[in-house]
This record gives structure tokens, C-alpha cells and sequence, in this order.
């Protein structure tokens, strides 16, 4: 098959690169802000080099799943185009978070990546991402053994049964006693009773201050350590965890969780009282068999290490998923500073890192 051929039979393939560049050089341009409590400028960076890369990629992408707005920071919004847009260009719906963990990358702790995941948009099925209109949901994720076990006849997870019954039915599935459980959450007074309940199970617990990306994907990355993620946190994560998933095996429960009754209440007239109380999963929040999704690391996290400076050299590691072929790549690449050079879209032109 010629390149020609397989770049019209999918275009998927050809451009699943040009997502990674994108992460690469959003980690790398705001790398300069870690640790410096400046959040809005890293997320501003960030944003710039995402513009940047897809300012010379010819693909129709629309961005169904933005960022920016919980911070009033600089963002890259709903409904805002990425790529050229030519003529013929494939279409492709895009989620991403130009950091997520953006306090962490202010205080210069761990767990901030940049991520983005696309699926591309068909005739029959132009719209590939579901928007939620809440901005948080509740999660539960976990990994591929767990999910084969479930497709084995063993009961199912559910958001409403209690901490200790979902943990032994994990534990009945990856072989293990419920006290050598790894469970992740984020530390946030809302989770006070499942940290309680976690805790009196004898499961041992992780706690994390921000970024439950990487959290909600370590159940279902082999050296991770993590068995389990329960979370209530933003909505447009849990559809990048979804993508994510869907290209690991593993899977999630979640349902919106409305900060209150009058966000409730918009939630039901935008979608209905019955979308509002579901419980998705992962390939009802992204489906049809295209999907990408990669990620950089800014600081390390359970899923990748952060970008190393040696010397004149600046190391990345990015991870790349294609859920079509269930492929999954790991990235590491060198970027020599006295000649890399990124596109940024607030200077119109190639400039190097700060």
C-alpha cells in the first residue's frame, strides 16, 4: 500500500505524531514556570505551543472538550479550531488539557502532564465526544484484569455499592487480599468518607493534591501500583481518561455531579433528568474505533516521568494510544536547546525555549 493510499484510508495513522509534538512542546514551553506559583502563564504557554503545532497541521480538528474555564486562566476553549481546515483535511473531534495539574506545576510539585486525545468524526458519526455539562463527575476506574473478570460473570462495579464491597471484587479479580489493595484519590474534604471507608477496609491508600488523569489511568498501566481510583473531580478529565482507557483495556464508571441544585437543574434542561443520573462508561463517552490519545510529562507522575534538563538538553517522555490497534508507545526524546525550536502561535514563528 502506498503512503498516499494510507494516509486516505487513515489519516489517523499520519498524524498520530503530530499530537505527541504537540504535548512535547507544551511541556517544554512551560517548563520554565514550574514551582514559580504562576499558573495562569504555564497553562498560557502551554496553550500557545498546542496552537502552534496545529497551526501547520492540515486536519479540520475542533476542540469538543476545552480547558481554562474553572481558572478564568487562558485557555483553549469549546468550539475553537485547530489545524489548517483545508479543504479535504480530515476531521477530527479533540479533548485535551494543555496541563493538567496546573497547581502542581505552580508549586512545583509532581503530577502535571499535558494530554490530548482525538477521535475522528465519520459520515454516519460526526460527533465522537460526549460534553458533559457539569463540571465535576464522579469516577471509578480500573484496570484490564478486572474488567475481563467482569466479562467472566463476576459482578459488576457500581458507584452505589459500598467502598468495601467494590474493593473485594477487585481483590477476587487480580488474586489478591483486599488489605494489599493500592487505592488513589484525591485528597479533598469531599472525599472524606471513602478515605475513611478505605482506610477501615485495611486497603492502603494513595493520596494525590491535583492531576486525576494520571490517577484515574494508573489502574490500568502495568507498573503503576495502583489497583483502584475513586475521584470527584472535573468532567472534561474523566472523557481524556476515557480515551485513554478505552486504548488500555481498562475501564470507568462515571456519572455527573453537579456542584448544586442550581447547576442540577441546568444539567437536566441541557440533557435530561436521565442523562444527568447515568452512569457511563468508558466507550459511552468516546466511541467509534478511532482514537488517540497521548500525553507529556511536565513534573513526574504515575504515568510518565517530567522533562529532565541536562545540561543543553532537555528530555521528554510522552506516551502514545491508538485504540484501534490497542497500541502503546512510549516516547523518549532529546531536544537539544541551542537548536530546538517551536512554533508558537502568539509570535507567528518558530522561536526557542526560554
Amino acid at each position: 500500500m502506498s503512503l498516499n493510499s494510507l494516509s486516505i484510508t487513515d489519516p489517523e495513522r499520519t498524524i498520530e505524531f503530530e499530537f505527541v509534538r504537540a504535548t512535547e512542546n507544551a511541556a517544554l514551553n512551560s517548563l520554565s514556570w514550574l514551582g514559580r506559583g504562576e499558573k495562569e502563564k504555564a497553562d498560557k504557554a502551554a496553550c500557545d505551543a498546542i496552537f502552534g503545532v496545529f497551526d501547520l497541521v492540515d486536519i479540520c480538528g475542533e476542540v469538543v472538550i476545552g480547558e481554562g474555564i474553572k481558572d478564568n486562566a487562558p485557555g483553549i476553549f469549546l468550539g475553537e479550531h485547530l489545524g489548517t481546515w483545508r479543504a479535504g483535511s480530515p476531521r477530527f473531534e479533540i479533548a485535551l488539557d494543555p496541563i493538567d495539574g496546573t497547581t502542581n506545576i505552580a508549586q512545583g510539585l509532581p503530577n502535571s502532564i499535558s494530554v490530548m486525545a482525538a477521535s475522528e468524526g465519520t459520515a454516519e458519526s460526526p460527533h465522537v465526544m460526549r460534553n458533559l455539562p457539569t463540571f465535576y463527575a464522579q469516577k471509578l476506574a480500573y484496570g484490564p484484569e478486572v474488567v475481563s473478570a467482569i466479562a467472566g460473570g463476576m459482578d459488576p462495579l457500581s458507584l452505589d455499592d459500598t467502598v468495601d464491597a467494590n474493593l473485594r471484587k477487585v481483590a477476587k479479580a487480580l488474586g489478591k487480599r483486599v488489605r494489599d489493595l493500592v487505592v488513589m484519590t484525591l485528597q479533598r474534604p469531599r472525599h472524606a468518607d471513602f478515605i475513611r471507608q478505605v482506610r477501615e477496609s485495611g486497603a492502603a491508600l494513595r493520596l494525590i493534591t491535583d492531576g486525576d488523569i494520571t490517577a484515574a489511568v494508573s489502574p490500568s498501566l502495568m507498573d503503576s501500583g495502583v489497583d483502584l481510583f475513586y475521584g470527584i473531580g472535573g468532567s472534561p478529565e474523566g472523557i481524556l481518561t476515557a480515551a485513554a482507557l478505552r486504548s488500555l483495556g481498562g475501564d470507568m464508571l462515571l456519572r455527573m455531579a453537579p456542584r448544586d441544585e442550581a447547576e442540577r437543574l441546568e444539567a437536566i434542561k441541557a440533557v435530561g433528568e436521565e442523562e444527568v443520573t447515568r452512569v457511563y462508561k468508558s466507550d459511552e463517552l468516546v466511541w467509534g474505533e478511532s482514537c488517540i490519545f497521548c500525553a507529556t510529562g511536565i513534573s513526574d507522575s504515575p504515568l510518565l516521568p517530567g522533562v529532565m534538563l541536562r545540561g543543553k538538553k532537555a528530555i521528554t517522555h510522552s506516551i502514545l494510544m491508538r485504540a484501534k490497534s490497542r497500541t502503546v508507545r512510549y516516547i523518549r526524546a532529546i531536544h537539544d536547546l541551542e537548536h530546538k525550536t517551536i512554533h508558537l502561535r502568539g509570535e507567528g514563528r518558530e522561536q526557542k525555549i526560554a
